[in-house]
């Protein structure tokens, strides 16, 4: 089989960033002729389509793993040239790393315990935020270095390495759960129901999990906010617009919910999370590696 060339893999790698022929021109400096002329030509030598042509740009399951591949070859480049530029590390180029992440995570302890490793080894990261239960699907289409995911399933060529688990609770503003509790002092999960949840996006179905392993509902009906933002979800709570699920670590850590309270005390969700990443790994990879696996363990309970 004949050789890749860089430039036909740095064209595709930037329409699928991109999402366009037209976007990954001007980021590449490059007519659209150009780039699509390129593309073009790196399928044919292999012999198959490697993108969905379309509103948006996306990449077959054959140009997703020739995305991994390229991206390893781009970390791989630069640890060369690491390597070659000696110790000074004031001479060094600056090396992107495109990582999936929940929310929470990033919102928590992530970012706090990678800061010195991204500072000191001039490591920049390109994050995609979606639910835990999603994440691992950016690192099987090539687009990502790694992520932190709650499913454990093998992706070829890629390790698992459990982070720990981070507890869920139940939250409400202290005034709401006054209105819930009935004669006997005690929360009335009936009239709860009746007030909205508040959720962070349509794909987080941990309201869900906790009523069905608490309580026993499933498909329980009631009302729901969707804020896809943290700082607006915890701030919903905080104002007694509904009742949601907490990471632990951020309902301890944060001021805007220090005036909310476990609903139903003693019912938490633990929700274990792993670090999925390439087997084979760059320099800088390895680097962003060991930084979560040590920051996962001062801020996340242990792995069952």
């Amino acid at each position: 089989m004949p050789d890749i060339d860089a430039k036909p893999l740095a064209a595709l790698i930037a329409v699928i960033e991109h999402g366009s022929f037209s976007q990954a021109a001007k980021a590449l400096k490059l007519s659209l002729a150009a780039v699509s002329m390129r593309v073009q030509a790196l399928e044919s030598q292999l012999g198959q389509r490697l993108l969905v042509r379309g509103k948006r740009i996306s990449p077959t399951p054959a140009g997703q793993k020739l995305l991994a591949y390229a991206r390893q070859v781009q970390l791989l480049q630069t640890e060369v040239l690491r390597d070659l530029q000696g110790p000074d590390a004031g001479t060094q180029d600056w090396t992107t790393l495109p990582v999936a992440i929940n929310a929470d995570s990033l919102s928590s302890w992530w970012l706090p315990g990678l800061a010195s490793t991204l500072h000191q080894h001039r490591l920049l990261v390109d994050v995609q935020i979606d639910d835990q239960d999603h994440t691992h699907e950016a690192l099987r289409q090539g687009q990502v270095v790694g992520c932190v995911t709650s499913h454990a399933q093998a992706i070829t060529g890629c390790v698992a390495q459990h982070l720990g688990v981070m507890r869920y609770r139940c939250l409400a503003a202290a005034p709401r759960i006054a209105e819930w509790r009935g004669r006997d002092g005690a929360v009335s999960l009936h009239r709860m129901l009746a007030s909205p949840a508040v959720i962070f996006n349509r794909k987080d179905r941990l309201q869900d999990v906790f009523l069905q392993t608490h309580f026993g509902l499933r498909d329980a009906a009631y009302p729901r906010h969707y804020l896809p933002a943290v700082d607006a979800f915890e701030a919903a709570i905080a104002l007694g617009l509904g009742w949601g699920m907490v990471p632990e670590v951020m309902w301890q850590a944060h001021p805007a919910l220090a005036d909310t309270a476990e609903v139903f005390p003693g019912h938490p969700i633990d929700v274990p999370l792993i670090w999925l990443h390439w087997a084979k790994e760059a320099w800088a990879a390895r680097q962003l590696s060991q930084a979560i696996t040590h920051a996962a363990a001062k801020a996340l309970r242990p792995p069952a």
